[in-house]
C-alpha cells in the first residue's frame, strides 16, 4: 500500500471539501443550526461534508470502514477504517471564527497509519503518514525543544457536556496558570494538536473527547517527534476520552501533574 499517495488523495479531498465548508460560511444562519446536546452544535455543512468525504474515501480506499462524527455511515472494516471529522470545531465556525478542520485519519488493525488535518482558515495542511516525517505544507515539523514546564505555552479544550471532572480539572488550570506560560483554548482538538506537533505549544490536554477529534492530530504530533497518552499514561488515547500529547522533553512533568489532579485525587 502506497500511504504517501494515498496522502496526497486524501489532501486533494480534503481541500475540495473544504472549499464547500468556506462557500457555506456566509450563508449559515440560526435556522440551519441544529442542537445535539446541551452546547453540542451541528449543521447542515457538518452533514454534507461528511457526506461528501466518505463518498471520496470510499474511492481512495474501497474496502475501507468508517469512525464517523455525524453517523452517515455505521459501516466498519474488516482490517482499515477511516476515522473522520468533517468539521472539527463548529462553535467557532458558527459564530465566524478560527480554528476550524477536517481531520481524518486511517486505522489498519486500530493503529493509526496516516493522518491528515486541514485548518481550513489558515490554509495550513498537516499530514503525516508511517514512516514518514510530519509536514505543514510540505515542510517538515517537529516538537519544540522546551524542557521546562515553566517555559511552556499549554493548550487545552474545555468541557460542553460532561462537567463531571469539571473541579479536578479547574484545579489543574489554576496550577498551570502559575507554572506555565500561559494557556489557550483554541476551539480545537485537531489544531491544537497540530499546533503541538509544530512547536506552536508544548502540550495539550482534553477530557470528554472522540476518536474523530484527536486520531489524526495525535499521529501527526507522534511522527513530529512528540509523545501521546491518556491521563493514566496509556494507550487509551483514542478511545477513552482523554488525552495529553507533549514534546518528549516536557511530556513526563505534564503528565505527571495532570495525573496528580485527574487521576489520583478522584
Amino acid at each position: 500500500m502506497d500511504l504517501e499517495k494515498i496522502t496526497e488523495q486524501v489532501r486533494d479531498l480534503s481541500e475540495q471539501v473544504g472549499s464547500f465548508i468556506i462557500n457555506e460560511w456566509d450563508e449559515l444562519s440560526s435556522e440551519n443550526v441544529e442542537k445535539k446536546g446541551v452546547n453540542d452544535f451541528v449543521t447542515y455543512v457538518d452533514k454534507t461534508s461528511e457526506e461528501k468525504l466518505v463518498r471520496g474515501l470510499r474511492e481512495i480506499l474501497p474496502e475501507a470502514g468508517f469512525i464517523v462524527e455525524e453517523e452517515t455511515t455505521g459501516e466498519r472494516g474488516s482490517r482499515y477504517d477511516w476515522i473522520v471529522d468533517p468539521l472539527d470545531g463548529t462553535t467557532n465556525y458558527i459564530h465566524g471564527i478560527k480554528p476550524f478542520s477536517i481531520s481524518i485519519a486511517l486505522a489498519k488493525d486500530k493503529e493509526i497509519i496516516l493522518g491528515l488535518v486541514n485548518e481550513l482558515r489558515s490554509n495550513e495542511i498537516y499530514k503525516a503518514w508511517s514512516d514518514s516525517q510530519a509536514y505543514l505544507n510540505g515542510t517538515p515539523i517537529k516538537v519544540s525543544g522546551t524542557a521546562s514546564l515553566e517555559e511552556s505555552l499549554l493548550a487545552t479544550g474545555f468541557p460542553f457536556t460532561n462537567f463531571s471532572r469539571l473541579e479536578s480539572y479547574m484545579k489543574l488550570l489554576k496550577h498551570f496558570m502559575r507554572n506555565s506560560h500561559g494557556i489557550r483554548r483554541f476551539g480545537s482538538a485537531a489544531a491544537d494538536l497540530c499546533y503541538t506537533a509544530g512547536g506552536r505549544f508544548e502540550a495539550f490536554f482534553e477530557y470528554s473527547l472522540k476518536p474523530w477529534d484527536v486520531a489524526a492530530g495525535s499521529f501527526i504530533l507522534k511522527q513530529a517527534g512528540g509523545k501521546v497518552s491518556d491521563f493514566s499514561g496509556g494507550n487509551g488515547y483514542l478511545f477513552n476520552q482523554e488525552i495529553v500529547a507533549a514534546n518528549s522533553k516536557v511530556f513526563n512533568r505534564i503528565l505527571q501533574d495532570i495525573k496528580s489532579y485527574m487521576i489520583d485525587n478522584k
